[in-house]
């Protein structure tokens, strides 16, 4: 059985009505659950709730009780590597749209390998390697060749780009993949269509079914998340939590992450159509971390530094630091060679500290950063077999 099936039994409007109809009382048996360590899916709904906001800070002191207690004091650095910013999709969405007159670049060997060197000489040992999605030029055969040059280079390697086949995940994770990030972007099968407009993203369920193909690959990690200003980010949220929750049952040996990414500026830019506030970040961020002790929580440089620097207390395990969403962008900078960055940004990011500055802060908050995410177990190792 896939995603699939279990996506079928649970309507948008269902899902939605559940969340709104949530009480305080319900709110609070969920927090009693909550501590024991029994959330149920309906436990994630009242959460989410309208009813749970004003019982935030008990939410989020609990969340950063499980966290503490899970995680220790420790937040993992990593940094995103734009490879190329060419597409064949048009999403209303994205700075790297097909329609978007912008300038396309997929990064040579050279290229790759000094956007590599200047992350290490940072000090990064985890990157996340990100694409647009055109399989025509930058396919598995282009993914093989980064991974065989970034590999010497990092203990850890992950991707978000194209949805793929399960053969080919398995190639990558024999070149060295570690984790795969597919977003769903939302999981409103109704209204997806007006927002991936041309494509293979246009194809719902395929997207919906790629984190089944990883687990099948047998991938390490695994990262889910939705897009939060297109829909109803509680609705959004529950089909995140559903979703996560059938992954951990049926691919056990997978480690999970989960993102929150707010829709940012960037080129031929859509205004989100339902605002996400701080505040209600926080309460998804919170909620998800009493639903789900194990699952990581990654939170970009979407975000402003004033909210970065707090929502460490509510389960954040993760983050990236000095990102350039753009190809070649750490060399751009390091050279201050003004070529005209901003017209091939994927958004324009919120927390522009160097990585230097976010250590800072870490520690001066009481948290360790980490480099490296490693394991021997996974280095050259094949994919999972059943």
């Amino acid at each position: 059985m896939s995603f699939l099936k279990v996506f079928e039994r649970h309507s948008w409007a269902a899902a939605k009505e559940a969340i709104y109809r949530c009480t305080a009382a319900d709110v609070r048996e969920a927090l009693r659950r909550a501590a024991t360590g029994n959330c149920s899916l309906g436990d994630l709904q009242s959460l989410l709730s309208p009813a749970a906001a004003a019982q935030l800070e008990e939410m989020a002191v609990l969340a950063h009780q499980k966290t503490r207690r899970r995680f220790g004091s420790v937040v993992q650095l990593f940094a995103p590597l734009y490879v190329s910013n060419e597409c064949l999709n048009i999403c209303t969405y994205c700075g790297f749209s097909m329609n978007n007159k912008i300038k396309r670049k997929i990064l040579s060997d050279i290229e790759l390998l000094r956007e590599a060197n200047l992350l290490r000489k940072q000090g990064f040992e985890h990157v996340l390697v990100v694409s647009g999605e055109s399989g025509r030029r930058v396919g598995v055969p282009y993914f093989e060749n980064a991974l065989r040059l970034l590999r010497p280079h990092f203990s850890s390697i992950s991707m978000e780009v194209q949805p793929l086949e399960t053969g080919d995940y398995v190639r990558l994770c024999e070149s060295g993949l570690s984790a795969v990030l597919v977003y769903q972007e939302t999981y409103n099968s109704a209204d997806y269509g007006n927002y991936h407009i041309k494509g293979r993203k246009t194809d719902f369920t395929y997207r919906l079914e790629t984190p089944d193909r990883l687990g099948a690959a047998g991938l390490a990690k695994i990262g889910l998340g939705a897009l939060y200003g297109l829909e109803d980010w509680r609705v959004d949220s529950f089909f995140v939590g559903l979703h996560l929750d059938y992954l951990e049952r049926t691919y056990w040996r997978s480690r999970y992450s989960i993102s929150f990414p707010r829709l940012r500026p960037h080129a031929g830019g859509l205004d989100p159509r339902v605002e996400m506030s701080d505040r209600d970040l926080a309460q998804t961020i919170c909620a998800f971390r009493l639903f789900n002790n194990e699952v990581e929580i990654s939170l970009s440089t979407r975000e402003a530094p004033r909210f970065r620097d707090n929502a460490m207390s509510l389960g954040v395990t993760t983050m990236s630091a000095g990102a350039k969403t753009n190809p070649g962008g750490y060399a751009e900078a390091a050279t201050s060679v003004p070529t005209g960055v901003g017209s091939l940004e994927q958004f324009h990011a919120s927390d522009k500290r160097p990585p230097e500055e976010i250590t800072v802060m870490l520690r001066g908050r009481g948290y360790e950063p980490v480099w490296k995410d490693w394991d021997p177990s996974y280095d050259n190792a094949p994919a999972f077999k059943e």
